[in-house]
């Protein structure tokens, strides 16, 4: 029993220093993006929202967001659909050429971000799609289709193969039978897929860099750039803005998901 409550605390203790090591850099990026200087300090005399209020204004990084947002949001959209028929064919399958088509899948996750840039920018130069919205979300989409995968892999892992056979056997079409039974039961993972997706493409910036020059600027390469060439402290405001962005998205699927019956 003492080993046991000995265990917890250990288990606990590192929950606490691994939360810290992730929320403490807030208590240096919020500080900073509110001093009154154009450079990075700490504010030293007084406070200042300048720095928000040209994140706000400013037409460049105003326009960098919604780049990064139409994006992100239409890499969510097309890798979910195509990692949803990836993962329901491979369901169909049997479990060896399953398993087989699983780790074809998540050998891009293993591959190095710099390589996998580095082939998109040899490929996208033959195709012309170099420095074109249409590159980066197709670029982004073939990162995000193994996350895609795998959660629907993961909510179709609870389906009994019994109950297709059952809608099969009733008279059911295939397209039928995935629609109705298949669908239905991998929609939590295509949800969770989705929110991934997002997150993977809101939060790239090496394929950016390799793949774009000047005709596609995106959140991530504008802070990139930012940082590289002057340190202005509006990076801070933008960290913090989509940080508390976040939080607030967390808190309302949290209650949400609190109030339902």
């Amino acid at each position: 029993m003492r080993r046991k409550t000995t265990f917890q605390l250990l288990m606990q203790t590192g929950a606490w220093m691994v939360l810290a090591f992730l929320l403490l850099p807030m208590l240096v990026v919020l500080p900073v993006s509110l001093t009154p200087n154009e450079y990075i300090s700490l504010p030293s005399d007084g406070f200042s929202l300048k720095h928000y209020e040209n994140y706000f204004t400013d037409p460049e990084w105003l326009s960098a967001t919604w780049t990064s947002i139409v994006i992100a949001l239409s890499v969510a959209v097309i890798a979910t659909i195509l990692g949803t028929a990836f993962a329901i064919g491979c369901w169909l399958l049997s479990d060896v050429w399953a398993m087989v088509a699983r780790w074809v899948l998540i050998v891009p996750i293993l591959v190095p971000p710099v390589v996998q840039a580095l082939g998109f920018y040899r490929f996208w130069v033959k195709l012309g799609l170099i420095d074109s919205m249409t590159g980066v979300i197709l670029a982004h989409t073939l990162l995000a289709l193994p996350y895609v995968s795998i959660a629907v892999f993961a909510a179709l892992a609870n389906l009994d193969r019994r109950i297709v056979q059952a809608a099969r056997s009733l008279g059911a079409s295939v397209w039928r039978t995935v629609i109705a039974v298949i669908v239905p039961a991998a929609r939590p993972g295509m949800i969770a897929g989705a929110v991934f997706a997002f997150i993977v493409s809101f939060d790239e910036i090496v394929g950016v860099l390799f793949i774009t020059v000047r005709n596609v600027q995106t959140l991530p390469k504008m802070i990139w750039q930012g940082i590289n060439e002057s340190i202005d402290p509006t990076i801070a405001a933008v960290a913090t803005v989509l940080t508390v962005v976040t939080i607030l998205i967390m808190v309302a699927v949290t209650w949400r998901w609190k109030a339902r019956p």
